[in-house]
């Protein structure tokens, strides 16, 4: 369950009731979870609680996906799937691998996000989109001169805002998703301690340290 409460129609949202039409059908979204891409659909029962935050990210992923946009839907798409698997989240990664294949990139340039820094599908502009995903994302906005130039002889500035506003708003979107446990995060921590096989509490390098006292 996501860690925050939700609130679906009987919040009076109107802005929001017509969303929840269009992903639950007449459906409570609480009551009976669940869109059509899958997943429970608690990212908008969750933000339903400050109204006005949901008709802000709403109203961002307009945004993206404006027709006025000048930037290529595919390196959007990479820029966005990349941060989702770069901070860990299973929703943002997986919904965007969706709608990479949506905008044209390939089967095998999706299956290469993870790793794409040794693939050989993507082509030099494609390689800079991740590259500069990798440092707004890991490095926190550290961005090396090289990587920026490359983008420059590809993409205007224009393009440049744009694809990182895009990027680090996903990379916000996957971080809340996972401290909210929103969606496909909604997973226990797999970093603890295992216990031992019998009441031990001796660390193994103890075991094997055969140093003499």
């Amino acid at each position: 369950m996501p860690r925050l409460k939700q609130a679906g129609r009987e919040a009076d949202n109107a802005f929001a009731n017509q969303v929840f039409d269009l992903l639950f059908g007449d459906r409570d979204p609480i009551a009976e979870p669940g869109t059509a891409t899958g997943t429970p659909g608690n990212w908008w029962t969750v933000f339903n609680i400050v109204p006005d935050a949901f008709k802000h990210t709403t109203e961002g992923f307009q945004f993206y996906r404006a027709p006025d946009r000048k930037l290529d839907p595919k390196l959007r798409e990479l820029g966005q799937t990349r941060a989702g698997f770069a901070v860990g989240s299973q929703f943002v990664f997986s919904q965007h691998c969706k709608a990479s294949r949506d905008v044209g990139l390939s089967e095998a340039q999706i299956e290469a996000i993870p790793h794409w820094a040794v693939a050989d599908c993507f082509s030099e502009i494609e390689r800079a989109v991740l590259a500069y995903t990798d440092a707004l994302v890991l490095q926190h906005g550290r961005v090396p001169d090289g990587v920026f130039s490359a983008l420059k002889q590809h993409l205007s500035d224009e393009e440049i805002l744009e694809l990182t506003y895009i990027t680090c708003t996903y990379m916000m979107h996957a971080v809340m998703s996972r401290a909210l446990r929103l969606e496909y995060d909604d997973v226990d921590e797999r970093v603890v301690e295992i216990a031992a096989p019998t009441d031990s509490s001796q660390d193994v390098m103890s075991m094997v340290d055969t140093k003499e006292e």
